[in-house]
Parts: structure tokens; C-alpha cells; sequence
């Protein structure tokens, strides 16, 4: 993508135009943004042609019920894990036949926060057409803050797996 193509667009019009060039289809699953990513996704024009749906599986329940992740991988890691992230995103790639998902799993506070897991931390998980890849950052704010910087994120690691991935 060009540096004019890049200034004149957002971050979720570029991936939607980067799926449809692709001809994929891309769902979400989120926990920690409850909704904030596929809310800002649907954003850009002309995403009805790609995206199938989303999830919000805030409960671990909803994680194993709606996606399939295991619950040995959420009793030895966590909800908020890189192993939790992937599966959510392989997960619900599967469930919604598509080609591309994100997942979002974290703490986004003010509370829940532990020395090993501290408010703030958020697992990405990525999956494109067969290739994953997981995010793990620790981002400083408030809730709001955490929330939005978390989607930021995953759009941007979208971004560049669909450009990796020609």
C-alpha cells in the first residue's frame, strides 16, 4: 500500500479494501473490547462485502461454547494468554468459514490486575488464511484507553498479515 493511499484512508478502510483485494471474508472475537473492534471495523464503507460476523466471548463459557477453546488451554493459561488469543482467532475463523479473524483478550482494568498479568496487558491474536500470529502488549491508560489502544493494535497486526500474506 502507498504512503498517499495510507494518508488518505483509515486503518479500517485499508483493511477492509486489503480483504476484499484478497477476497477474503473476516470475522472478530473479543473480550476485553467487548465490541470496540468490530464496531470500529464495520466504520468503513463497503464492509458488508467481507465481514461475516462477530463474537464477544467475555466468559470463559462463551470462549469453550462459541469458539472451541479449550479448557485445559484456560485452566494452564488463562483467559488472558497467548494460547487463549490464538485459539480464539483460529476458533472463530472456523466458526464464521472465514479467511481472517482477530481476537482480543486482556485486562483493561481499573481492577483484575496481578504482578504476572498487570492491568493493561492484552493478548492480539491473528489469523490469515492459515497463518497466525499473536500480540502481546501492555498498554498504559485507563480503561477507555486500554480498550481503543487494543483495537488500534489489532487492526494494525491485520494489516500487515494481510499485506505478508499475497
Amino acid at each position: 500500500m502507498n504512503k498517499t493511499y495510507e494518508k488518505e484512508h483509515s486503518l479500517e478502510e485499508r483493511v477492509v479494501a486489503l480483504l476484499k483485494q484478497r477476497g477474503y471474508t473476516a470475522t472478530t472475537t473479543e473480550s476485553c473490547t467487548g465490541g470496540l473492534l468490530a464496531g470500529r471495523l464495520l466504520n468503513a464503507a463497503g464492509v458488508s462485502e467481507v465481514y461475516k460476523e462477530g463474537y464477544i466471548t467475555y466468559s470463559n463459557e462463551a470462549k469453550i461454547k462459541l469458539l472451541g477453546v479449550s479448557p485445559k488451554t484456560l485452566e494452564a493459561y488463562g483467559a488472558v494468554s497467548e494460547q487463549t488469543a490464538l485459539e480464539m482467532a483460529q476458533g472463530a475463523a472456523r466458526q464464521a468459514g472465514a479467511q481472517a479473524a482477530l481476537a482480543t483478550t486482556g485486562i483493561a482494568g481499573p481492577d483484575g490486575g496481578t504482578l504476572e498479568k498487570p492491568v493493561g496487558l492484552v493478548y492480539i491474536g491473528c489469523y490469515v488464511n492459515h497463518a497466525t500470529a499473536v500480540e502481546e502488549h501492555v498498554f498504559a491508560g485507563e480503561r477507555a484507553q486500554v480498550r481503543n489502544l487494543a483495537v488500534e493494535a489489532a487492526l494494525n497486526l491485520l494489516e500487515r498479515m494481510l499485506c505478508a500474506n499475497i
